[in-house]
């Protein structure tokens, strides 16, 4: 993915602009019985464990080019897993490097000597299976964070993410933190040109879901939710068959997976009518 940046900057010292990626990915179903929710939750268990989690999160530091310098992975009991990765970009002499939206020249690196310096960063990866208690609805969440310093951009990984998980809702939020400096001293917040993260999604996945954005720009913080357009139910029911619903129930059980995705979607519960 092309990162639009502004027009060439000649910076001093390294870029400390840190860019935060974060998603919130939700999956959702129907499962009828106790025995299909304990099912449900075993099945997201074992799809979404550690070691799988680590090869995603492994290509991502690929996709950005980052390299990985360590790997802690858990998974927990009864349900649930992490992985956290501390990862570094290449190392940044005092040359012009090809192909970069600015010159990194040398300049001071703070608690350091050297003038090569190595910036760190960090991927990260929480899952949260649960289940209505009542209501048969099951909902699996994965938070992921893709932290980066420097030059490598988490955005290359978007899209990436959004179709390893293929989630009926998704919360995403970048964030550009602290400031870098060119070479006459003036603060740089920003170093991209960025007006929505729907930008950086690809076209073909935009048209599958809808969007809704909430910028604060003057803070460089964008936040866009997605919900998946198209609904059918053959895709939300767990351990029960279409055919084997009455056209109640169906309708029933529709109406609570489209609340609960609604819910989550905009962030608060719906009163019962």
């Amino acid at each position: 993915m092309e990162i639009k940046s502004f027009k060439k900057l000649e910076l001093y010292g390294f870029n400390n602009l840190t860019k935060t990626l974060s998603f919130n990915m939700y999956d959702i179903c129907y499962a009828k019985t106790p025995e299909h929710r304990e099912a449900y939750i075993k099945y997201i268990d074992e799809e979404y464990n550690a070691e799988r989690l680590t090869s995603i999160l492994t290509e991502v530091a690929n996709i950005i080019g980052a390299h990985i310098l360590n790997i802690a992975k858990q998974d927990y009991e009864p349900q649930g897993a992490s992985v956290t990765m501390l990862i570094s970009e290449e190392e940044v002499g005092s040359q012009e490097i090809p192909n970069l939206p600015y010159k990194v020249t040398d300049g001071p690196v703070p608690g350091s000597d050297v003038v090569v310096h190595l910036d760190k960063s960090h991927v990260t990866v929480h899952t949260y299976p649960e289940s209505h208690p009542h209501q048969g609805i099951s909902t699996f969440r994965a938070d992921i964070d893709v932290s980066t310093c420097g030059l490598i951009s988490p955005l290359k990984a978007l899209n990436y993410l959004l179709e390893s998980f293929n989630s009926d809702i998704a919360i995403v939020d970048y964030r550009i933190r602290g400031f870098t400096r060119d070479v006459r001293g003036k603060k740089f917040f920003i170093d991209h040109k960025i007006n929505s993260i729907q930008n950086y999604i690809d076209r073909d996945l935009r048209g599958k879901y809808q969007m809704i954005d909430v910028n604060v720009y003057q803070e460089n913080i964008f936040h866009t939710k997605m919900l998946l357009k198209e609904f059918d139910l053959d895709n939300y029911l767990f351990g029960t068959e279409k055919e084997e619903l009455l056209p109640g129930e169906k309708r029933k059980i529709k109406q609570k997976l489209k609340k609960e995705m609604t819910e989550i979607f905009y962030g608060r519960n719906i009163p019962k009518v």
